[in-house]
């Protein structure tokens, strides 16, 4: 009995049928086919159950062809494309199973069949005597067969080809659908009872997600995969076995991007040390995909494309005894330690290339720096550490010692570590850190890594030579981090640091902090956000000084609606706040002045825009756009206003500008009805006598000039400015550890 069963997507009063070379299947005749069947359970997979026999005048072994039709709701039946006919092999020792032809997708062709017994035979492997190693294969559906005919796929002929010539047994353990992490999960109960000599890790990128993840998780998906199977090798060899793994493949939806990834993790993987079988080269098409005619569909190999993986393995690697296993075993059983570097002082340097371990030991009274200009060291380490590029951290985290350093390409330390006297110092790879079973990795994009240890710490790997700029406008990034629990974290090293305190709300990052070029920062749960007072820092005018000095400090977000404008009169931006913003991007109250290049505003005669009117506008004959992009813009930035002053838990106002006392006081008054109790105070800058708003209550005043236009004509002054303005804002207890950070789209109902 054979189970035909395709998918395929109907409209009511539709379906599907099949046709074929057998009286069974209508002999070619459309109108004679036989109709599929479906329920709601298993729609859009149509299947249909019939009894086929081989024909007396042919040998036993025989095949028949057939195609599906498409059947309309008026019962026309039409062909399923042209091409090659659909075909089956008819084996008469079969006949008394119940084989499911599983043909994939309707009108995608197939090139060769793929067909499993309903119920496969039992077999009892203990009746079967074996003379050579036990080989267990862990993998994914392609290393079980899946789409080769009878599940024979590569490990199946590896299997008897193995049995065969060396006496050895095959185990296969794998699991359609498994992962790294999910193999990592299975392998102690899947692999080590069976107690392997040898243990093939078969798996492939296209089960991590990376043809269909999006583009700034692709780095992710192969750096965790990697690292996964690094990890699987090294359970491997605590089982006293060796590992072979299976080499990546192509998959039909790969484009050059994902195919520069595969080529990039084949070429590590042929540096590891460890056996690989390399499928590559006979399957690839030369852009990631499968050669013509070996795939049953985008993830799978046909068996064209299992005979070809089976071909491409070298039986030699399994010539193996039992004695030089032994030696293996003795050996990775205790890692050696090699000395790279010691002198007569007491100070030892030794690595252990199987833990990508560096051991540092200073039992001497001086200081010892490792720079990239102690050339014997470097040469030292070049030649015998075996250490991989990458950034390596400490075993133990100590304040006072350098917790990491990097590695280049060469093998050699591209930092500088110092070394205390009497000390011993451990770091190993932060690579392990990428294994699923050691972290979970929110972001990777070649250079940075943010890995989540456990719901207290996380840590930010930065493998360039650039700082990394992690802040909430960088969007992946700040939803990622909402699988932290919400709260302040900080880096137990250098607590006090600039940006290195991250604060994490519901939405996810809500503040800034750097990631120095080849570092690891470890931040770990400090307190709720509630615990800190969290300060808003909103500018006011009278021009865009506050927000440029606010851009130099690093302190800057989405803007506010007088970020940039100009605003000569506190009178009219106490009015703007009062009436709620809405009048200030109001076309009624808008023209423009083609000499000035500005827009002004009529009813506040102090305040212009310079930066709406783009080049492509024409706003002397079409205002529209411009007055539809103000709209957008400062509707925005007006909703950032208002948000900052509802859930900030003290506001800094900040404005440039000679003011007066009474203009001052009314904007204190108009701020007092918005902040509704809000803690909140009001920062003036300008050069004018402080006397003049002496004993206002919440007004500071710095008898201070910071001129827009000669910071953009002089970086050195903007420089010296924005360092005046960190000396304010720490005088009054503002810095980077408690800044409120506005994200930059407002949350609905907020």
């Amino acid at each position: 009995m054979y189970r035909f069963q395709i998918i395929g997507h109907t409209q009511t009063g539709e379906s599907i049928g099949i046709v074929g070379s057998t009286p069974e299947l209508g002999l070619w005749d459309i109108t004679q086919c036989v109709k599929l069947n479906t329920n709601a359970d298993r729609y859009p997979l149509w299947y249909v159950d019939t009894d086929i026999k081989p024909s007396l005048d042919l040998a036993d072994r025989q095949k028949i062809e057939y195609k599906y039709v498409f059947i309309d709701a008026n019962g026309i039946a039409k062909w399923e494309g042209l091409g090659w006919n659909r075909w089956i092999p008819i084996d008469s020792n079969c006949q008394s199973s119940n084989i499911v032809v599983d043909d994939g997708a309707f009108g995608y062709l197939q090139p060769y069949p793929f067909g499993y017994l309903e119920q496969p035979a039992v077999k009892n492997s203990s009746d079967q005597k074996y003379q050579g190693l036990k080989i267990v294969t862990i993998g994914s559906s392609v290393a079980e067969g899946h789409k080769a005919w009878m599940f024979k796929g590569w490990a199946f002929q590896l299997a008897e080809a193995l049995q065969k010539k060396y006496g050895h047994q095959l185990i296969n353990v794998s699991e359609s659908g498994a992962n790294i992490s999910r193999t990592i999960e299975r392998f102690p109960s899947v692999v080590a009872p069976q107690k392997p000599d040898v243990v093939i890790i078969a798996l492939s990128l296209g089960n991590e997600g990376l043809a269909y993840c999006r583009p700034h998780e692709r780095r992710g998906a192969q750096r965790r995969f990697e690292s996964g199977l690094q990890q699987l090798v090294k359970m491997t060899r605590a089982l006293g076995a060796r590992p072979i793994l299976g080499g990546i493949y192509p998959h039909g939806d790969y484009n050059s991007e994902h195919y520069w990834l595969l080529r990039d993790t084949h070429q590590r993987m042929l540096n590891w040390g460890v056996p690989v079988l390399d499928w590559l080269e006979v399957l690839d098409d030369g852009q990631g995909r499968w050669k013509q005619g070996i795939s049953f569909d985008p993830s799978h190999p046909n068996t064209i494309g299992h005979n070809l993986m089976y071909g491409a393995i070298d039986l030699n690697l399994f010539a193996i005894d039992k004695e030089e296993l032994a030696r293996e075993k003795q050996y990775f059983s205790q890692p050696e330690e090699v000395i790279v570097y010691s002198d007569k002082s007491g100070f030892q340097v030794s690595a252990c290339l199987e833990e990508q371990r560096l051991r540092i030991v200073n039992s001497s009274p001086y200081n010892y720096t490792i720079a990239p200009y102690w050339q014997a060291m470097q040469t030292a380490l070049k030649n015998q550490a075996g250490l991989m590029r990458g950034i390596y951290i400490a075993k133990h985290l100590d304040s006072g010692r350098l917790p990491f350093f990097a590695v280049g390409e060469n093998g050699a330390i591209e930092t500088t570590v110092e070394v205390p006297a009497g000390v011993e110092l451990e770091y190993t790879s932060a690579f392990s850190l990428f294994a699923p079973n050691n972290s979970q990795l929110l972001f990777y994009d070649g250079n940075l890594g943010i890995l989540k240890l456990d719901d207290r710490r996380l840590w930010i790997i930065n493998e360039s030579d650039k700082e990394y700029n992690i802040q909430p406008m960088w969007k992946e990034v700040r939803n990622l981090l909402k699988v932290m629990p919400s709260g302040v974290y900080e880096d137990p090293l250098h607590p006090d640091a600039p940006f290195r305190t991250m604060m994490v709300g519901k939405g996810g990052l809500e503040s800034r902090v750097k990631a120095p070029p080849k570092s690891a920062v470890l931040f770990e749960y400090k307190c709720q956000l509630s615990d800190i007072s969290r300060v808003a820092i909103v500018p006011l005018g009278d021009r865009c000084a506050v927000r440029m000095m606010l851009y130099k400090m690093e302190y800057d977000g989405p803007a506010f609606p007088f970020d940039l404008t100009r605003t000569t009169k506190i009178g009219d931006v106490a009015d703007a706040i009062e009436s709620g913003f809405y009048d200030m991007w109001n076309p009624a109250f808008l023209h423009y002045s083609p000499e000035a290049g500005r827009i002004y505003h009529s009813k506040w005669s102090g305040l212009s825009f310079a930066h709406e009117v783009e080049e492509t506008d024409d706003p002397v004959n079409n205002m529209y756009p411009v007055y539809e992009r103000m709209r957008q813009r400062y509707t925005a930035r007006s909703e950032r206003f208002w948000y900052a002053l509802k859930h900030s838990d003290k506001v800094l106002f900040a404005r440039t500008g000679i003011a007066d006392r009474n203009g001052a006081i009314d904007l204190i008054h108009k701020l007092e009805y918005r902040c509704q109790g809000k803690p909140f105070q009001l920062l003036l800058l300008s050069p004018q006598s402080s006397d003049e708003f002496a004993g206002i209550d919440r007004v500071l005043h710095y008898n201070v000039e910071f001129n827009p236009d000669r910071m953009y004509e002089d970086l050195g002054h903007w420089m010296y400015c924005t360092d005046v303005m960190r000396g304010i804002l720490e005088s009054i207890g503002i810095s980077s550890k408690n800044l409120f950070w506005c994200p930059p789209n407002i949350p609905k109902n907020q």
